[in-house]
């Protein structure tokens, strides 16, 4: 399997060029064309159908991934459903873990699971599991902003809004905290934290989803917080 990342600058895609009898697996509406000599079908992906019922119920994921395979050599092409960039990461027997809406695709030998992270929560907006893909092939993963790969050297560290975090790998250690306290959300605009530790890597995005859903309901009358008590559209409403 050959890739190319193109439309960078948070307008990315990929486009997979499979040989006779290879395949890619792929989360549901990543699709953007795909070659006459491949075939699609949908299926529950790796583990089966409960595992891919567990992923879908405590990982946000949906239960079902379209399978792309090669009858002759031909080509996929797969985009982020939000304005974003795409990064791949081949794993060697290794493991990377994922916010549940950062998955776009992987080789069929990559298992996609879910794994609880602790009832402290890890993001903000209340996810206790991360996506854990692991095995042996290439992952893709996407953001929904622009990504920035940072990578750790032993001991070095990093902090980062939870909400901000695409993937990292298993290797890096990490905390979570609230910085200032209980008051910081509510009053100065910021979340949880996560304090990582190398050495690995971590993928960031610059923007994040939730943040751009509050400031829309913020502009619709009744979903701002303000003084309408119209019933009107909240922020529960893009989420």
């Amino acid at each position: 399997m050959e890739y190319e990342i193109r439309g960078k600058n948070g307008f990315a895609d990929v486009e997979v060029a499979l040989d006779t009898n290879e395949q890619i697996l792929a989360e549901p509406g990543a699709m953007v064309s795909y070659d006459p000599g491949i075939e699609m079908t949908t299926d529950t992906g790796s583990g089966g159908l409960l595992d891919s019922a567990k992923r879908s119920m405590m990982g946000g994921e949906s239960v079902f991934m379209n399978t792309f395979t090669a009858q002759q050599p031909g080509s996929v092409t797969l985009a982020p459903p939000a304005p974003g960039d795409v990064r791949a990461r081949f794993l060697d027997e290794e493991t990377i873990y994922a916010d549940s809406g950062s998955y776009l695709a992987s080789e069929p030998n990559v298992e996609v699971s879910t794994e609880f992270q602790g009832a402290s929560k890890f993001f903000t907006s209340g996810d206790v599991f991360l996506l854990k893909l692991s095995g042996t092939g290439t992952t893709f993963i996407d953001s929904y902003g622009a990504m920035e790969t940072v990578e750790l050297e032993q001991g070095e560290q990093f902090n980062v809004d939870t909400e901000h975090i695409v993937a990292f790998d298993s290797t890096v250690q990490y905390s979570t905290f609230r910085p200032g306290g209980v008051k910081s959300r509510a009053f100065g605009g910021e979340g949880k934290v996560a304090k990582f530790s190398g050495p690995g890597k971590v993928w960031v995005q610059n923007r994040d989803f939730e943040s751009l859903a509050e400031k829309i309901a913020e502009e619709i009358p009744g979903g701002g917080g303000g003084d309408d008590d119209d019933g009107g559209i909240g922020v529960d409403d893009f989420l």
